[in-house]
């Protein structure tokens, strides 16, 4: 089983116009139009078999509404769809036991949409509280393409993190913090898993706005590194969709020179096992 724990999708009218924006404030490109029938599209063409969708909340009044959304169309079409909170909403508490109560696996937190460091006590109070109702955290991890010089999720930070919570199964996006990538190995001893979205070759740009330089991700050697210092068990394939194609970030996976076993824990067999399937 293959399957995507990384991917994004809007309602259509929000893809129209969240995209294009999107794209032209990272400089890079939208490889689906950021709808829920694109996404299936995306997977029966590449041969995956099931993505997990992450809400982001981007304001506390609208959590409510899209977890109802993920709550009412979770294990449809092969689509495993998360929760998400808000680290200002008054009811975080309440919000993330509707969460786990409507059978969904995990939350997303995105510290740089939501303005707040991971180790701050409004985040360590939802790890702490997601970890005792069973829930996964997923948050973004390192810089980001879109907030450019702005962390909030360092390798530092999340350490910081896991000494005030306890060392949970966190799973931090893009092999541990995107362009961080030289300090993520620290993390090796505690128990967070790495998801591989968006980390492996070259953004894909629209525009000269960046360097050869600054375009370069992880190179193979590199991203094999990573997965031999944590472990094949701890690394979940992601493709951050739209903004990789799920075709080719599952060849560039499948062309690594890893095992048979460890590329089959990558792709599916490690999600599985913390999703139930």
């Amino acid at each position: 089983m293959i399957i995507d724990f990384h991917t994004h999708t809007f309602p259509d009218k929000v893809a129209a116009i969240a995209i294009p924006k999107m794209e032209q404030a990272s400089h890079s490109r939208a490889f689906l139009p950021g709808t829920v029938d694109g996404l299936i599209g995306s997977m029966q063409k590449a041969g995956i078999d099931r993505s997990v969708l992450l809400p982001v909340a981007t304001n506390p009044l609208k959590v409510s509404s899209i977890n109802d959304l993920s709550i009412a169309r979770n294990g449809k079409d092969g689509l495993i769809w998360f929760g998400c909170i808000h680290p200002d909403q008054a009811d975080w508490k309440g919000e993330l036991a509707r969460i786990a109560d409507g059978g969904l696996k995990g939350i997303k937190i995105h510290p740089q949409y939501q303005g707040v460091d991971i180790d701050d006590i409004r985040y360590l109070r939802i790890l702490s509280r997601a970890a005792e109702l069973g829930l996964l955290v997923l948050t973004h991890a390192g810089d980001d393409i879109g907030f450019p010089g702005e962390v909030r999720v360092s390798p530092e930070m999340v350490l910081s993190a896991l000494k005030q919570v306890g060392d949970l199964p966190m799973i931090l996006a893009h092999m541990g913090g995107w362009k961080n990538w030289e300090r993520v190995a620290q993390l090796a001893e505690t128990k967070v898993y790495l998801d591989t979205a968006l980390s492996l070759g070259a953004i894909a740009p629209i525009d000269d706005h960046y360097t050869q330089e600054e375009l370069q991700m992880l190179s193979e050697e590199q991203f094999c590194d990573l997965v031999h210092t944590f472990g094949s068990e701890r690394i979940l394939f992601g493709t951050d969709s739209p903004w990789s194609d799920q075709g080719e970030s599952l060849s560039a996976i499948r062309h690594l020179p890893l095992t048979d076993a460890e590329k089959e824990n990558i792709l599916g067999k490690n999600a599985a096992k913390l999703l139930e399937l």
